[in-house]
């Protein structure tokens, strides 16, 4: 009988949702989705004194932003009741003590005592020698009773033997045991380290495939020698290609925003950020860009990941939120960015058209608005005199003047504009100083639309300001 797909993401609530983590949770939600399956949010918050509420909140409320929802897990209307039947969904809760307990009592696991002192030298002289730094326990006298009152830690006895697995992505990839040493799995018979903790997780949540980032690669033997101790199937492995930042060094700080967090406050779209993830890696093998959830849940699939790091290019990042935000109503812009009530709907939609982000629509609307301050040698169409200038002035708003309110429209204003700067034999003449008298600006949205916005007394009182410049 096949087993039926779960991915899971499990965040370690110790800082804000990373771009990684974000893209490693729409991996997997793709995955089980395309495959009919069911994907899983849980929480590692063993880390006590680095975990926060704080943060788990911000994880859980990026991935709703994104639009990536879990099957099971935290449920987010309701904190005390988790949604599916494999929980807990947070590590501190889950009872690891049978699965410690069975090890010890089968001499699959053992304690260790050795202090600190002695694992620093024994790395000491096998970096000396060249060897890969790892604690082999059976290389000190194991004298120490059970009973002992001093610290000590749990380790797995590791066999020497090659560990082979089928990386979905990768291929084949095979590691040698004897390089990893005796592996700690847990503080003490209740606290398990993060590898033993993962794999019962992933075990007793029935996790069919672990789509994760490739600097878990080195995890994955240690993990593969804990399935095979306990005697259980391990599933299925896929490593995603590291995030780099343009000097194709691995993404941090220093190559500004890493958190989905700080891309929200930057005036990105959750649908142009989400989109910008999945192509991260991946990409449906085609020249779309531009592709929603719904059409990615169709089209995903682990055969067209790549294997080399994935740079992060925030000028396609740009490229698909001014994309995206075309796309969004005006009046939804204006909730979104905060932009005030009295700014027009139709400045909403010039801006939008120019703007980047939701920040660059609220300050490209408002700017629109603004009463225009400029140095007159900006109303000079080419080599033109100012008398030349002030005649186009006024014929232009003689035009607009000889419209009625009704027809006061961005197009009807292009059409007789358009026509008496044909018969001019100029049109910059007419509708460049137009252009910057209305607005201020070299750059700005087309006069006809500006007009539009100011209305007919606004608009001839620009134009005469202009006028009185000169």
């Amino acid at each position: 009988m096949k087993k039926r797909v779960r991915t899971r993401i499990a965040p370690s609530p110790t800082g804000n949702l990373h771009l990684g983590t974000a893209r490693s949770a729409l991996f997997n939600y793709l995955f089980a989705k395309k495959n009919g399956g069911d994907f899983v949010l849980r929480i590692e918050d063993t880390d006590l004194e680095r975990s926060t509420k704080e943060f788990e909140k911000n994880i859980i409320e990026g991935l709703l932003w994104l639009g990536i929802t879990w099957d099971e897990g935290p449920n987010p209307k309701d904190p005390k009741k988790d949604l599916g039947d494999f929980g807990p969904y947070r590590q501190t809760q889950r009872d690891y003590l049978p699965h410690i307990k069975k090890l010890l009592e089968e001499k699959k696991a053992f304690w260790c005592y050795h202090s600190k002192e002695e694992l620093e030298q024994e790395k000491k002289e096998q970096m000396e020698k060249g060897e890969a730094p790892r604690h082999l326990c059976s290389h000190f006298a194991q004298g120490k009773p059970a009973e002992t009152k001093e610290k000590g830690i749990v380790r797995l006895k590791t066999p020497s033997q090659k560990i082979k697995f089928n990386d979905l992505i990768r291929g084949e990839i095979e590691f040698d045991t004897a390089l990893l040493g005796d592996l700690s799995i847990a503080r003490d018979e209740k606290n398990p380290l993060y590898n033993f903790a993962v794999v019962i997780d992933d075990v007793e949540m029935e996790i069919s495939h672990i789509i994760r980032g490739e600097d878990h690669i080195s995890n994955t033997p240690k993990q593969l020698l804990i399935y095979q101790a306990l005697g259980l199937e391990a599933p299925k492995f896929a490593h995603l290609p590291l995030l780099l930042g343009p000097d194709k060094s691995k993404l941090s700080k220093r190559h500004g925003a890493t958190s989905v967090d700080e891309f929200r406050q930057q005036g990105y779209l959750p649908e142009a950020l989400l989109n910008f993830i999945a192509f991260l890696g991946w990409n449906p093998g085609d020249d779309r860009d531009f592709l929603f959830l719904s059409e990615l849940e169709k089209e995903f699939s682990l055969e067209k990941v790549g294997k080399s790091g994935a740079v992060v290019n925030l000028e396609k990042l740009n490229n698909l939120n001014s994309h995206y935000l075309k796309q969004r109503d005006p009046e939804e812009i204006r909730t979104l960015a905060g932009i005030n009530p009295k700014i027009p709907l139709k400045a909403i939609s010039l801006a939008r058209e120019r703007a980047i982000t939701l920040s660059d629509t609220a300050a490209q609307a408002a700017a629109i608005m603004e009463e225009p301050a400029y140095e007159k040698g900006l109303l000079i169409w080419k080599d033109n005199s100012s008398e030349k200038i002030i005649e186009s002035l006024k014929t232009a708003k003689e035009v607009l003047g000889s419209l009625e309110e009704k027809d006061f429209v961005a197009e009807k204003i292009r059409e007789v504009l358009t026509a008496k700067a044909e018969a001019m034999g100029d049109k910059g003449l007419l509708l460049w100083p137009l252009r910057v008298a209305l607005s201020g600006r070299k750059q700005s949205p087309p006069p006809f639309d500006l007009a539009e916005i100011f209305g007919k007394e606004e608009s001839l009182n620009r134009i005469e300001k202009a006028i009185e410049k000169l």
